[in-house]
C-alpha cells in the first residue's frame, strides 16, 4: 500500500515518511488527530513484531514514584481486573518480550511476539493497563509494590515492606549502583536527573497515594505518550485497534513533562558519598574515584555516536590509552568507562575501582595530563580505524541477543523522540558514521576531546568511598524511626495500621475471580507449531579435526566457535583454565604487542572471546564434556586474516608479561565482585548446586565463588606468585590448544563453506598435537549449606538437588512445573507476600532442580515456601483454558527466537549432550500433552527434592548471623 505525507489512516495522520537503508525499513511517523499521541511504525519484514508505549515521566523527588507506578499499572486494568494480567501474560502467551522499564526520565512498556493474535491480545492488555488501571479502586496495589507499614499484631515492631522497596535495597547494596545513581545527582542539581527515578529506599516510605494517583492523572495521558510499533505486520489492522480500541476516548490536551537543561557548570564540582562494607572488610583500596562530563545533547546524533566510539577507544579496548595511563600510575585496581546516553545530557564518565580517596587530585591530573597527550600528540590511527570498526560491525550485524532488535531500535528513537526531536535520527546512521570516519584523516577525536572534556567545566568528581557498617547503621535508624513513630500512634492508629495489614495479605491471598482471568485473552494450542524447531547442523571433518556446519543466512558474516576439551587439564589447574580465557586477547603475542593485537582484532573482526563452558549428558550431570571456548565472528572475506589472529593468540600468547598479567589479574577480581552483588541469585544457585553435582562442582570452580576465591588469592601475594601463575597458564593453554582436542561449530552459508576449509590449515599449524589423556576429576561433594555474608540489605536464597540421584527421570512435564511454580506459587508466596523483587525455579534434562529467590528481605520464612511446594503441587488444579495457558507460556520460553549464531551454539549444545531431534520433539510433545495429574505426580519429586536440604543464601550479615542455626558454616565472601 502506497502511504501519503499529510493523509490520516484510522485516526492518525501521517506526518514523515523515510526510508531508513540501515535497517532494512522504512519509517512512518504519525500523530493521532483526537488525542495527540505520537506514533512511529518501522515496517520490515521481521515476523518478530514489537510493540512500546513509552510516557515521558520526570520524577520530581526520589520516591521512585515511575517506578512503582511502571509496576502498579499492571496490577490489573479496566477490561482485565484480575490482580496481575502481567503475570497471567507471562504464563500464557506466545510473547518473545514481555516486560517494563523505568528510566531516568521515561517509562517503557515494550511487548513482542511472532504471532499476529497473541501480539495483538499483548497490545490489549497492556494499553488497557497504562490508561485505565486499578491504581484508583484498590489502595493495596501501591502498599504491595512500593511500600507500606507491615505490623500483624499491636505488640509486633512495625516494618516497612514493598516489592520496589526491597528491590532499591539490593540496588543500593551494590556500589557500582551507588556510584551511577550519584551521578547524575552530581552533575544535574537543578533539574529532575537530581532524583532517582526507581526510588531511594530511604525516601520511598514519604510517598503517598494522592500523589501517586496524581502522576498517573497527569502524566499517563496520549498526548504524552510515544507509541511504537516495528516488525511486518498490519499496519492498518493495528492503527485501527489503537485508535478504536483506545485513542479514539481521549482529547488532546497540554501536559507539562519538559525536560529542562542544566545550566552549564562555571567549575567542575566534588561530590563525596559512602556505601556499605561488612564489618570484616578492610577499607583500604575500596573507594571509587569517577570524573564524569556532561557532553552535548543526545538530540545530536554525530556527537553521540562519536562519544561512543570515543569512550570505547579510551577506556574499553584493551589498547586504550587512558585505561593504561591510570592503571600505570596505580591509582587503582580496575578502571572502566561509561557513556550514558538515554537522557537529554549524556554523561561520559571515567572510573576507577579499588583505589582510595586521597589519590583524587592524582586521578583528576592523570586524567587531564592524558587527554592533553592525546590532543597534542594525535591518537593511533590504528586505535581509531579499530573502534569504529567494530562499532560499525556491530551496528551491521544487528544482534542484539535475547533483546529483539526492535525494542534496540524502540530505545534509540527514544532517545530523540522524547526531546521533541525527529525518532529516526539514530537509527539512518550512514552518513553519520561517514562524518566520524574522517577522524582516519584528521583531528576529529583530538578535537572532540579539547572542546568537549578538557575545556568543559561542566563536570564532576564523585568520590564514592566504604564504610563499615554502614547497612547496619542504616537499619538501626530505620528501626529507630519506625520505633518512634510508633510510640506517637493513637491505639486506633495503630490498630488502623493492624488492620491495613491484614487488608493487604487478604487482599494478596484472594483468588482471582475465574471470570476475570477468562478476560485475559488467550490463545489456543491449535496456534502452536506441534513441531519441534530443527536446528540446522551437518557433521563434517577436516584434517580429523570435527566441524559442525550449520548453514544460514548471515549476511556475509561468519559465526566460528573453536572448542577444546577442557577434560585434559590436572584438577589442580581447572582455575587457570578459566582465569586462560581471561587472559588470551589481553596479553602479547609472538607478532603483536597487546595493543596491536586488540586493534588487528577490532579492524579485521567482529570480536573474539574466550569463556570455560561445560555440557553434561542430557540425562546425567555425573558426566559432563568441559570445553574451553573460543568464540569469533568477521566477515566472510576476511576469514583469512581471522585464522592468523586466531592462530596467533592460541600458539604464540606470551604468558610472561608479569605487569600486564597484574592487571588483568585485579580487573579480573573487580569484575566477579560487581557481578557477585548484582547476580546473586545466580551465584547462590550456582553455589548450591557445587555442593552435590559433578558438574555443578566444575562449574564452580570455574566461575562461581570458588574461583572468585582463586582470583583473590592470587591477587592477595600476586608478587610472590607471578612466576607460577605464568608457568601454570603457559602449560594449560600447551595442554588445550591440541589438533587431537579440538571440535568447530562454523555458522554460514553452505556456499561460503570452501572459504573456511582453504583457511584451516593455517590455524592448525600453529596448534600442538600430542596424544592427550582424559582426566578423571574427584571432587568432594557435601552439603556445605552455606551462609555467605555480605554488606547487601537484601538476601538471595537458593535451594536444589538432582532429582534423578533420588530416582526420577526427566520429563517435559516438569518445564509446565516450572512455569506454574515460578510464575503461580513463587510469584505469590515469595513477590507478592514476601515483598522479595524476585524467585524463579530451573529444572534440568540432566536432573539438577533448583529454587532461588532475587532481592529478598526474607530468608527462613522463603526456605518454608520452597519446603512446601510439593503441597502446592499436590492440590493443583486447572480446567483446560488454565492448562492451555501454562502450557503456551511454556512453548513461548521454548521458542525464543534466535540469532544465526545463537541457533549455531544451541545446535552445538545438543550435539555435544547428545540430545536428538527425538528428545526435543519428545519434551514438546510431553509439554504440549500436559494434564493437570502430571503435574500433581511431580509433587513427591519436589518434596523429596527440598527434604535433602542443600541451601545457600547470600546476603545481609547480620541478618544471616542471626539464622545461623539454619547454615553449617557463614563465609566472610569479601576481605
Amino acid at each position: 500500500m502506497i502511504f501519503e505525507v499529510g493523509q490520516s489512516y484510522n485516526g492518525f495522520k501521517l506526518v514523515e515518511e523515510k526510508e531508513i537503508k540501515e535497517i532494512n525499513s522504512i519509517g512512518r511517523v504519525f500523530q493521532h488527530d483526537k488525542s495527540g499521541a505520537r506514533l512511529l511504525y518501522i515496517q520490515n519484514d521481521d515476523d518478530n513484531k514489537v510493540f512500546s508505549i513509552t510516557f515521558r515521566t520526570p520524577p520530581t523527588d526520589s520516591t521512585g514514584l515511575p517506578h512503582i507506578l511502571e509496576h502498579a499499572v499492571l496490577c490489573g486494568s479496566r477490561k482485565f481486573p484480575a490482580k496481575d494480567p502481567f503475570v497471567e501474560l507471562a504464563k500464557g502467551s506466545l510473547n518473545t518480550f514481555l516486560n517494563a522499564m523505568t528510566f531516568s526520565d521515561k517509562t517503557m512498556y515494550p511487548i513482542a511476539s511472532r504471532n499476529n493474535k497473541d501480539f495483538i491480545n499483548l497490545m490489549d492488555v497492556y494499553l488497557d493497563a497504562v490508561f485505565y488501571p486499578n491504581i484508583y479502586k484498590k489502595p493495596e496495589i501501591l502498599m504491595q509494590e512500593g511500600w507500606h507499614y507491615e505490623v500483624e499484631t499491636p505488640e509486633d515492631e512495625i516494618i516497612y515492606k514493598g516489592v520496589v522497596y526491597n528491590e532499591m535495597k539490593g540496588a543500593f547494596s551494590s556500589p557500582e549502583q551507588v556510584l551511577f545513581r550519584k551521578m547524575q545527582e552530581s552533575l544535574f542539581p537543578d533539574t529532575t536527573y537530581q532524583y532517582d527515578s526507581g526510588g531511594d529506599p530511604e525516601i520511598i516510605p514519604e510517598l503517598t497515594q494522592d500523589k501517586f494517583e496524581e502522576f498517573h492523572k497527569k502524566l499517563y495521558h496520549p498526548s504524552n505518550s510515544y507509541i511504537y510499533l516495528y516488525g511486518n505486520g498490519d499496519i492498518l489492522e493495528h492503527l485501527k485497534f489503537i485508535n478504536e480500541q483506545y485513542l479514539k476516548d481521549f482529547d488532546k490536551i497540554e501536559v507539562d513533562s519538559q525536560i529542562s537543561l542544566q545550566a552549564p557548570y562555571q567549575e567542575p564540582k566534588t561530590s563525596v558519598v559512602e556505601y556499605s562494607i561488612s564489618a570484616n572488610e578492610k577499607e583500604e583500596n575500596k573507594t571509587f574515584l569517577s570524573m564524569n562530563f556532561v557532553v552535548g545533547k543526545s538530540t545530536n546524533p554525530e556527537l553521540h555516536m562519536a562519544f561512543d566510539i570515543l569512550t570505547y577507544l579510551l577506556l574499553e579496548t584493551p589498547a586504550a590509552p587512558l585505561k593504561k595511563a591510570l592503571l600505570e600510575a596505580d591509582l587503582g585496581k580496575d578502571v572502566f568507562g561509561s557513556y550514558d546516553h538515554s537522557i537529554y545530557q549524556p554523561v561520559v564518565s571515567v572510573i576507577v575501582k579499588n583505589s582510595n580517596q586521597e589519590k583524587k587530585d592524582k586521578f583528576k591530573d592523570v586524567v587531564r595530563n592524558t587527554l592533553q597527550q592525546l590532543v597534542d600528540k594525535g591518537i593511533d590511527k590504528k586505535l581509531i580505524e579499530a573502534a569504529i570498526n567494530i562499532h560499525e560491525f556491530r551496528l551491521r550485524e544487528a544482534d542484539y541477543g535475547r533483546y529483539p532488535k526492535g525494542l534496540i531500535y524502540c530505545m534509540k528513537s527514544m532517545e530523540s523522540w522524547l526531546y521533541d526531536e525527529n525518532p529516526m535520527i539514530h537509527l539512518g546512521y550512514e552518513n553519520t558514521l561517514q562524518k566520524i570516519k574522517t577522524a582516519l584523516t584528521t583531528n576529529y577525536f583530538e578535537e572532540l576531546i579539547e572542546e568537549s572534556l578538557l575545556n568543559n567545566q561542566h563536570q564532576s568528581l564523585l568520590i564514592v568511598k566504604p564504610k563499615k557498617g554502614l547497612a547496619q547503621e542504616k537499619e538501626e535508624e530505620v528501626k529507630k524511626k519506625l520505633r518512634d513513630y510508633k510510640a506517637k500512634l493513637s491505639k486506633e492508629e495503630l490498630l488502623k495500621l493492624v488492620e491495613g495489614t491484614s487488608a493487604l495479605k487478604s487482599y494478596q491471598e484472594e483468588a482471582n475471580d475465574p471470570q476475570d482471568l477468562e478476560r485475559i485473552p488467550l490463545l489456543a494450542l491449535e496456534d502452536i507449531d506441534k513441531e519441534a524447531e530443527k536446528l540446522p547442523l551437518i557433521e563434517k571433518s577436516e584434517a580429523d579435526i570435527p566441524v559442525l556446519l550449520h548453514s544460514m543466512f548471515t549476511n556475509e558474516i561468519v559465526y566460528m566457535n573453536l572448542l577444546f576439551d577442557a577434560s585434559v587439564v590436572p584438577q589442580q589447574l581447572i582455575p587457570y583454565a578459566s582465569l586462560l580465557s581471561f587472559v588470551l586477547g589481553k596479553v602479547s603475542t609472538e607478532k603483536y604487542n597487546y595493543e596491536d593485537l586488540s586493534n588487528e582484532i577490532n579492524i579485521y573482526t567482529g570480536g573474539v572471546d574466550f569463556r570455560v563452558e561445560a555440557y553434561s549428558l542430557k540425562d546425567d550431570d555425573g558426566e559432563y564434556f568441559p570445553k574451553l571456548m573460543v568464540r569469533s565472528s568477521a566477515l566472510v572475506k576476511q576469514i583469512p586474516k581471522l585464522f592468523e589472529l586466531l592462530g596467533e593468540l592460541l600458539g604464540n600468547t606470551r604468558y610472561n608479561e608479569a605487569k600486564r598479567l597484574k592487571e588483568i589479574i585485579r580487573e579480573t577480581k573487580s569484575r566477579l565482585e560487581m557481578n557477585i552483588m548484582q547476580d546473586g541469585h545466580i551465584v547462590a544457585a550456582r553455589r548450591v548446586t557445587s555442593y552435590f553435582s559433578p558438574i555443578g562442582y566444575y562449574k564452580e570452580l570455574c566461575t562461581g565463588i570458588d574461583f572468585y576465591e582463586f582470583i583473590a588469592g592470587l591477587e592477595e601475594d600476586l608478587d610472590n606468585r607471578l612466576e607460577e601463575i605464568q608457568d601454570n597458564l603457559a602449560k594449560v593453554a600447551k595442554i588445550l590448544f591440541n589438533k587431537s582436542n579440538m571440535m568447530v561449530s562454523l555458522t554460514i552459508e553452505e556456499k561460503d563453506y570452501d572459504k573456511f576449509k582453504t583457511s584451516f590449515d593455517s590455524l592448525l599449524k600453529e596448534l600442538g598435537d600430542e596424544k592427550l589423556d582424559k582426566q578423571s576429576y574427584k571432587f568432594k561433594l557435601t552439603a556445605k549449606n552455606e551462609g555467605l555474608l555480605t554488606s547487601s540489605k537484601v538476601q538471595y536464597v537458593a535451594k536444589a538437588y538432582n532429582f534423578n540421584e533420588l530416582g526420577y527421570r526427566y520429563t517435559g512435564h516438569l518445564q509446565v512445573a516450572k512455569t506454574i511454580i515460578s510464575l503461580n506459587y513463587l510469584w505469590n508466596k515469595v513477590r507478592v507476600s514476601g515483598g522479595a523483587y524476585g524467585a524463579m525455579a530451573g529444572f534440568s534434562r540432566n536432573g539438577n532442580l533448583y529454587f532461588t529467590s532475587y532481592r529478598d528481605p526474607n530468608l527462613d520464612k522463603t526456605l518454608k515456601v520452597y519446603d512446601d511446594a510439593y503441597s502446592y503441587l499436590d492440590a493443583f488444579s486447572a480446567n483446560d483454558r488454565e492448562m492451555t495457558k501454562y502450557i503456551i507460556g511454556t512453548i513461548s520460553k521454548m521458542d525464543a527466537p534466535l540469532t544465526p549464531s545463537m541457533k549455531g551454539q544451541e545446535a552445538t549444545a545438543r550435539y555435544i549432550s547428545k540430545i536428538s531431534q527425538e528428545d526435543s520433539q519428545r519434551e514438546r510433545d510431553e509439554v504440549l500433552n500436559t494434564k493437570p495429574e502430571d503435574i500433581n505426580n511431580l509433587a513427591k519429586l519436589i518434596k523429596d527434592v527440598m527434604s535433602q536440604n542443600y541451601l545457600c543464601v547470600l546476603g545481609n550479615e547480620g541478618r544471616l548471623k542471626a539464622s545461623k542455626d539454619i547454615f553449617e558454616s557463614l563465609v566472610d565472601i569479601f576481605k
